[in-house]
């Protein structure tokens, strides 16, 4: 609350009238105007964009990042064939791929959908690969052993060992969706939060400019928070589950 204040203060102080700087306080006002507002350029519906683009390209994403992961972590063989394109595809900047995108879709949800995807697959895919090679190898002794098809072994023996590091690879993946897909709109979709932000830039409005960042971050925020607290839980239920079983 005091740098709130503070920034209101030099704000007003300083550039009272300026075109380029808005107050703390103006800033929710117009916050509070897009919160109510019922067109296109809503609070609400903007953000529904956002979200639904993001999360849709991290579900595509994760999904390819997981499975091809775990094929690396558990055969050595496919890991050495994949090495060289993963090296060569993985420090391409998602944003690089936008003109490409945009040839290939167009303007809207797929071209933004594709940069997601391919922002997101690459953090996943790592992180499942690391995850899978640290399964306790005797585990995988024991699943051998009771000749188990390689559906069951992965299913029953090698994901819950893998939980813990899935779960930190998809609070990765969810912060990565979110900014890719604000930085696709800033640059080149004409919806949701990032195109909102940059209208209201280009229409010298700083107020809801600012209002549009910080409501970004708050969302961010909230977000985190959420995929932190249903890792909680997965532990929590998952340590009740193998209590239950030592007991039996």
């Amino acid at each position: 609350m005091l740098i709130l204040g503070l920034l209101e203060w030099s704000v007003r102080s300083v550039a009272d009238s300026s075109d380029a700087l808005a107050t703390p306080l103006q800033a929710a006002r117009a916050w509070w105007d897009l919160l109510w507002l019922t067109t296109d350029e809503g609070l609400l519906r903007v953000t529904f964009f956002t979200l639904g683009t993001a999360a849709l390209g991290l579900v595509i994403g994760a999904s390819g990042g997981i499975l091809l992961g775990l094929l690396l972590g558990l055969s050595a063989r496919a890991s050495r064939m994949g090495f060289l394109t993963i090296e060569v595809m993985r420090p391409i900047p998602s944003v690089a791929l936008i003109p490409l995108a945009m040839l290939i879709f167009g303007f809207g949800v797929r071209m933004e959908l594709c940069v997601v995807a391919f922002a997101t697959f690459w953090p996943m895919l790592i992180l499942t690969q690391a995850a899978a090679r640290q399964v306790e190898p005797r585990l995988l002794e024991v699943s051998a052993a009771l000749g188990l098809t390689p559906l069951q072994r992965i299913g029953w023996i090698v994901l819950p060992a893998m939980v813990p590091r899935l779960f930190v690879a998809l609070r990765l993946g969810v912060a990565v969706a979110l900014v890719v897909a604000v930085t696709v709109e800033i640059a080149a979709n004409p919806h949701g939060m990032g195109y909102a932000m940059m209208i209201a830039q280009q229409s010298m409005e700083p107020a809801r400019m600012l209002a549009w960042l910080f409501w970004i971050g708050v969302v961010g925020t909230v977000i985190n928070g959420l995929t932190l607290r249903t890792q909680q839980w997965v532990h929590v239920r998952m340590g009740g589950v193998a209590l239950e079983r030592d007991v039996s």
